[in-house]
């Protein structure tokens, strides 16, 4: 156990310790209800995302992303420090190796933390939740025979690129004057929560 300590207060990972009582600290705080999870976020983007952004660690809060490469990196420097003790080497040649692992815990750490995000990235997307709303003024394809004012689907593609069938009817004026059959392209102008089903009017090019 004192050899755990002694490795653990070495460079480099003496840095990446105190950095990890920190990290600690914060989520002791956010546990006890003392600090919010988006501390260091504000309301629009975050502190830090841009530079989270360019090394593949966006769309997850700030904090998140600095407690995985804070936790890896101490790993990965312990495992190092470690090693260095069993060779061991001391002096300048412990100082040099140090100051390798040092880079290399780091770059290990921002790899290893990428997939480790990926998975949590889906708990915190930005903006209101989807809302069936969201279809009005998109395209659709219809799927049935035909569209009238008690019958229809459609599959229309949502923002997010996943595919939908949606219950669709056409008014009585736009089925006279322009009806819709299998394979025509709509538009969608309305939803009606009531009956759950939304309006369309055909999409001008179908004929």
């Amino acid at each position: 156990m004192s050899e755990f300590f002694a490795a653990t207060l070495s460079f480099p990972t003496a840095l990446f310790s105190f950095a990890l009582l920190v990290v600690l600290g914060y989520w002791l705080l956010v546990a006890l209800g003392g600090a919010g999870i988006d501390v260091l976020d504000d309301d629009e983007s975050g502190v830090a995302a841009p530079v989270f952004d360019v090394i593949g660690l966006g769309g997850v809060p700030t904090t998140v992303a600095v407690t995985g490469l804070v936790s890896v990196s101490w790993f990965l420097s312990l495992i190092g420090t470690v090693a260095i003790g069993a060779v061991g080497l001391g002096g300048v040649a412990a100082a040099l190796l140090g100051g390798v692992i040092l880079v290399a815990a780091a770059a290990g750490a921002v790899w290893l933390t990428r997939f480790a995000v990926l998975p949590l990235r889906r708990f915190f997307r930005d903006g209101p939740a989807p809302s069936k709303h969201d279809f009005v003024g998109r395209v659709c394809v219809v799927r049935t025979g035909r569209v009238d004012t008690g019958f229809g689907q459609a599959e229309l593609t949502s923002a997010d690129g996943s595919a939908a069938v949606i219950q669709v009817r056409q008014s009585a004026q736009h089925a006279a004057t322009d009806p819709l059959r299998q394979g025509d392209s709509a538009v969608v102008y309305d939803y009606d929560p009531a009956a759950d089903l939304y309006w369309v009017a055909a999409l001008e090019g179908n004929y």
